[in-house]
């Protein structure tokens, strides 16, 4: 009896193991998955030698990336992070949840953009999504922000459009329950807007917001509590 008990028993553990290694293998193969769209899009990454007067006119590189994907919006560029991606936009929230730029299944999915929000970053507050990797690939890094000294030290970012190079100014790092707090993911700013995030946020620098003034909230899943986000936001300087 007691033979068979532990050859049950071994066989248990040997599927565990199994199933585990399986497990990892997956992983190790969506970051690959990743990893290689990722490189192949770095083509049209906007060149940091052009000038900022030049892009304001054109970003060819950016108008290259529309004719070869259609859904393509930009690239963003946060300094000192991974995150360095082209960003796309679809008529819903879900198609780029989990496909890459090419349409294909994809655990890592997009940077993509509320189908909400105007192209052209003309929306009060354009908010855009990805994925917490835990590789630190696609939005993995926005925690980073959560240390004050680093949310000190990196205060700008970049999007490039087709003609028009905008810079970001980051003023606020959250965790928020989106299904509470739906002001952060509202694109449009209310009155109490800046005070609302100023009185939440973990970390914060003090800014003006004109009633011209535009947003940009970076969005990614968060673990401190069921459903949570951690939010990047920043003011289009």
């Amino acid at each position: 009896m007691k033979k068979i008990i532990y050859t049950v028993l071994a066989l248990g553990f040997i599927a565990v193991i199994a199933y585990s290694g399986y497990h990892i293998y997956m992983i190790q193969a969506d970051y690959r998955q990743e990893s290689k769209t990722h490189d192949m899009l770095l083509e049209f990454k906007p060149e940091a030698s052009v000038s900022v007067e030049q892009q304001k006119t054109t970003n060819q590189s950016i108008i290259d990336l529309q004719g070869e994907y259609s859904d393509a919006v930009g690239w963003i560029t946060v300094n000192k992070t991974k995150i360095d991606y082209p960003i796309v936009k679809y008529t819903d929230n879900d198609y780029y949840l989990h496909r890459d730029i090419n349409g294909k299944k994809a655990t890592a999915g997009s940077i993509f953009m509320d189908y909400h929000c105007n192209n052209d970053f003309t929306s009060k507050n354009t908010i855009i999504y990805g994925h917490h990797m835990k590789n630190g690939s696609m939005f993995g890094t926005l925690k980073s922000f959560n240390d004050n000294a680093f949310f000190d030290a990196n205060r700008y970012g970049t999007m490039f459009l087709p003609y028009d190079t905008l810079e970001l100014e980051f003023f606020a790092y959250m965790i928020i329950n989106p299904s509470v707090e739906k002001e952060i993911y509202n694109i449009e700013i209310s009155e109490t807007y800046l005070e609302y995030v100023e009185k939440n946020a973990k970390n914060f620098r003090s800014i003006e917001l004109a009633e011209n003034d535009r947003v940009v909230t970076l969005s990614t899943c968060a673990y401190e509590f069921n459903n949570a986000r951690m939010v990047l936001l920043a003011k289009i300087a």
